[in-house]
């Protein structure tokens, strides 16, 4: 049976998470009419496009850039790109490697959000019904419907059919009782964690660019973002973790990160003279996935989709694509 049901009537879809996959997903469902609500245990939308503010500084310390290789992303890119959301971003990137720097050369353009990575999550957001600090902790059947129910108990509706957005592990937790199968092909799933630690400078640090991919240390990747567009000029940076450094070090207090990959900073750039004015830390639990070679998750009986960057590939191109994807299944009448 098609999601539109027989009566023709527009669908009530609940979508499990703000981020840009079930956002995606969120929009394209309203633009073919059907009423969506979208639930969010954050305090905004993002997930990990989010953006940390402390102060005068600013720090995406989640997703750091995007790339674009699929001509159907693209029309979305430049829309956005008209719309102010998104601009590319030209700051020098370099790899950083047994104490050599050499010029990051043959890579597709780099975009970011404007004034933040998290500008794109709150345009679409804000065409939406989000209810945000709104953990769902339970999905029930209720005849041909679905109920959620929040953390607390709280009664969220009932709805035609459902998506969740969630990272793979949370995915495969919720669905585990109502879609055993669909759970099952979540929990494959492995995601990488990846400290992140925010450094702000008092002083211009003359390190000569602007980004780097890092080898042979605790960190893989440092970025000023004063560097990218429309942000404010100064020596705010995000330093991430390698995915092995952020799993042996997994339980350690933020402050004791941040120190750490702070050091370590210093130890790459060689900028030990300015001292920082501030320091923290963040641990993205579920950061890098090995995705699923398929682009969502979908049970056509039980209106179920399942969407992520663990499906579509781990990229914000991948995310965004994936909840297309679940919103095409959930479109698409099947052939008889």
């Amino acid at each position: 049976m098609n999601i539109e049901q027989a009566s023709g009537r527009p669908l009530e879809v609940a979508i499990v998470g703000a981020g840009l996959s079930g956002l995606a997903c969120a929009q394209a469902l309203s633009d073919h009419g059907h009423r969506v609500r979208v639930f969010d245990k954050g305090r905004g939308a993002g997930g990990r496009m989010s953006t940390r503010r402390a102060g005068a500084w600013q720090f995406d310390h989640g997703a750091q850039y995007f790339t674009v290789r699929d001509r159907r992303f693209a029309r979305w890119v430049d829309a956005w790109r008209q719309d102010g959301i998104v601009a590319k971003w030209a700051g020098q990137v370099v790899v950083l490697a047994e104490d050599k720097r050499t010029q990051k050369a043959g890579d597709p353009d780099r975009f970011v959000g404007v004034p933040s990575m998290s500008a794109i999550c709150r345009y679409l957001a804000s065409g939406q019904r989000v209810a945000f600090q709104t953990r769902v902790d339970g999905i029930e059947r209720a005849g041909d419907r679905w109920r959620l129910v929040s953390g607390d108990g709280v009664d969220l509706g009932l709805y035609d059919a459902v998506v969740v957005s969630a990272p793979a592990p949370q995915t495969a937790e919720l669905l585990a009782g109502i879609a055993p199968e669909l759970a099952a092909r979540a929990a494959q799933v492995e995601m990488a964690p990846c400290w992140a630690a925010m450094v702000a400078f008092g002083g211009p640090l003359q390190v000569g660019f602007d980004a780097a991919f890092v080898h042979d240390s605790p960190l893989s990747w440092i970025a000023r973002d004063g560097s990218k567009p429309s942000r404010s000029d100064g020596d705010a940076w995000v330093l991430h973790a390698s995915h092995d450094w952020s799993r042996q070090h997994l339980e350690l207090e933020a402050g004791n990160a941040a120190e750490s990959l702070l050091e370590a900073f210093r130890e790459a750039t060689g900028a030990r003279d300015v001292a920082p004015v501030h320091l923290d830390a963040h641990c993205w639990r579920f950061a890098l996935p090995e995705p699923l070679s398929e682009p969502c998750l979908f049970d056509a009986d039980l209106r179920l989709a399942a969407c992520g960057d663990w499906c579509g590939g781990p990229r914000v191109e991948g995310a965004f694509l994936s909840g297309v994807a679940a919103s095409v299944r959930l479109l698409t009448r099947p052939k008889p």
